[in-house]
């Protein structure tokens, strides 16, 4: 694993930058990127998820100040989450992560493909279907700590894409995403200990540092090209670990 914090500093900033103005892709951009340093897959999650124990806390006050929390919806994502997110993350440390890095490295793939099928697809569909929200958190917690992230992309994306609100969508799952990487990091560092993700302060300064200039950058770039370059960037990154 790479000592030098300033790798660490970089990876977080830019992570958080492109998170703070599309609204997800910390956790997989996090992890694609320290996958291709070679930390293992474990360790990859478990540092990225205490960083965003940090980055998502922030973010959730803030939604919930700003009255774009549908405390209802909460109340039915964050159990589901949280279970998934324990169960993904214990499954996570029982593995090699040798073995386990082509599967994770094809998650990443097929995540970064959705984002780019979602950059054309409509902003919100025609019908709400409430009965699937805790299953969509369920799984959305599994594969956010099995594969070091995707929240945002499968629960907000797939939320929004029923009929949900976008504005209390953004809201409820940011907020719950800090529950839901909270069980996450607990799990990890009970499994790994601390010592396997003391990296993670480099993530921690870089994202904080970048979380303000994510939120002016979201004032004027469009979203549809940036998810596009955020899906491109995570396929290229993740399939060149195939040769």
């Amino acid at each position: 694993m790479p000592d030098d914090i300033l790798i660490f500093v970089a990876i977080g900033f830019f992570a958080q930058l492109v998170d703070g103005a599309l609204g997800m892709a910390f956790g997989v951009l996090t992890t694609t990127s320290l996958l291709a340093l070679g930390v293992p897959p474990a360790a990859a999650s478990a540092m990225t998820h205490a960083t965003e124990v940090f980055t998502t806390v922030a973010s959730g006050i803030s939604h919930t100040y700003r009255r774009n929390v549908d405390w209802r919806l909460v109340a039915r994502l964050a159990p589901a989450g949280m279970i998934g997110g324990a169960i993904g993350a214990y499954l996570l440390t029982m593995v090699d992560g040798r073995a386990i890095t082509p599967f994770i490295s094809l998650y990443l793939i097929a995540i970064g493909i959705y984002i780019i099928v979602k950059a054309f697809g409509p902003l919100w569909p025609r019908e709400v279907r409430d009965w699937i929200v805790p299953y969509v958190g369920f799984g959305g917690g599994i594969l956010d700590a099995a594969g070091g992230g995707g929240w945002g992309p499968i629960v907000t994306s797939s939320l929004i894409g029923r009929g949900h609100n976008p504005r209390t969508v953004i809201g409820s799952t940011n907020l719950t995403e800090f529950l839901v990487t909270l069980i996450i990091s607990t799990v990890f560092i009970l499994a790994l200990g601390w010592t396997e993700i003391r990296a993670a302060l480099g993530l921690i300064i870089g994202g904080v540092l970048a979380a303000p200039v994510g939120a002016y950058v979201a004032s004027w770039l469009p979203v549809r090209p940036l998810m596009i370059a955020v899906g491109i960037v995570i396929i290229i990154s993740s399939a060149v670990r195939f040769f």
